[in-house]
């Protein structure tokens, strides 16, 4: 039977992660593929959702989010950016960032305009495009050092063009965009009005001497671009799925409009929770950065040793590495291989590229996993990958 589904939405099936994670699941693996933290969420961080449901805090939040998580929100833009941020009209909660980054498609995009991504781009962001009835362009990240060509931004760009969606620091290649290189964006930006949308949920993970700019502090930009962030990575809360957007009110206010009708509003006692996470000392988001780029380093060192090239990582939870010195085969059959044959899962890069065969040697790994678990799925490695 031909599927029923909408024929814009027929390329998107399981997705890879789900399939890998139901190999991991299958075969008792070291799951280094999906990237969700297994630390868990601070104690005092809980203690506020926990008292927050006890104290009755479960019924319907406002549509925009409860205000005492969306002052929290501006007071950290303010704090780590300088951002000057009307926590009233310039912010919307959401269901997590995915759900931003879909409202703000649907609500901005119309059938037949064209959004650009960086290549590998993370699977929701070509979905979101597809239901808006977009169309969706690439601007192709070098995979060894994961530049890109000013010049290919400017040559995508075309009169259809409404949207450059970023992802910075970004998924799955780690990259964090240089001060240059956001200025290359920006400028084409304003030259040619479009909107950019930031997805900066890795924003408190960013290593060695890398800074992370938020494009909406560049000259010009603040009315122009909508940034994303979440609880969820930096509090290793990834199932309270509490997000949100802040941007120009017009902007806001027609994002919000679309959003209402996807979830209305999300989960009550979580958003408090969230709130005060916000609010930690500057110790907890350096320990945060410090743990895991301690945890990068391991991973890398030791794919290194398996003679396993890794292209350099500044941010997020993810190295990109290149397999083709210990297998002959593309690198999503020898994922697939993985669980059962060592025990280990990883997510082929190809599931991220508008080609897949631009990465047919590249796998990435998370090292987002408590340091044992890490040293675990190392173990498997090191006795199984050259097997």
């Amino acid at each position: 039977m031909t599927s029923p589904i909408v024929t814009r939405m027929r390329g998107f099936g399981t997705s890879i992660f789900t399939e890998m994670s139901a190999l991991a699941l299958e075969h008792d693996a070291i799951n280094l593929g999906q990237g969700f933290p297994d630390s868990d969420t601070p104690d005092e961080v809980k203690a506020v959702a926990i008292a927050a449901i006890q104290d009755g805090m479960n019924h319907y939040p406002p549509a925009r989010g409860m205000p005492i998580l969306r002052h929290a929100i501006a007071a950290h833009q303010q704090r780590f950016y300088g951002l000057s941020v009307n926590p009233d009209t310039e912010v919307l909660v959401t269901v997590g960032a995915t759900e931003a980054l879909a409202a703000c498609v649907l609500a901005l995009i119309e059938a037949g305009d064209e959004v650009l991504t960086f290549d590998p781009t993370y699977d929701a962001y070509p979905a979101a495009i597809a239901l808006a009835g977009g169309t969706h362009r690439v601007i192709s990240l070098n995979l060894e050092d994961h530049s890109f060509n000013p010049a290919d931004l400017a040559r995508v760009v075309g009169p259809r063009t409404r949207m450059i969606v970023l992802n910075n620091p970004h998924n799955p290649s780690g990259k964090v965009f240089t001060a240059s290189e956001l200025e290359q964006i920006a400028a084409l930006a304003r030259e040619r009005d479009l909107i950019v949308v930031c997805d900066e949920v890795y924003e408190h993970l960013v290593f060695d001497a890398a800074q992370h700019i938020p494009m909406v502090s560049l000259p010009g930009m603040a009315e122009r671009t909508l940034t994303l962030s979440s609880g969820g990575k930096t509090f290793s809360a990834t199932g309270w799925k509490v997000g949100w957007v802040h941007g120009p009110a017009a902007l806001i206010t027609a994002v919000a409009a679309v959003k209402q009708f996807v979830t209305f509003a999300g989960a009550a006692a979580f958003q408090p929770a969230i709130a005060h996470g916000l609010t930690l000392p500057d110790s907890f988001f350096n320990d945060l950065a410090g743990s895991m780029q301690r945890r990068r380093d391991l991973l890398v060192a030791a794919l290194r040793d398996l003679d396993i090239a890794v292209s350099p990582t500044q941010g997020s939870y993810f190295v990109i590495a290149d397999v083709s010195a210990v297998t002959d085969d593309d690198a999503a059959t020898w994922c697939r291989a993985l669980p059962s044959e060592v025990g280990v899962a990883a997510i082929p890069v190809g599931a991220f590229c508008q080609d897949p065969a631009d990465a047919r040697n590249l796998v990435r790994f998370a090292f987002c996993k408590d340091e044992a678990t890490l040293r675990e799925g190392i173990a498997r490695l090191k006795a199984g990958v050259h097997r």
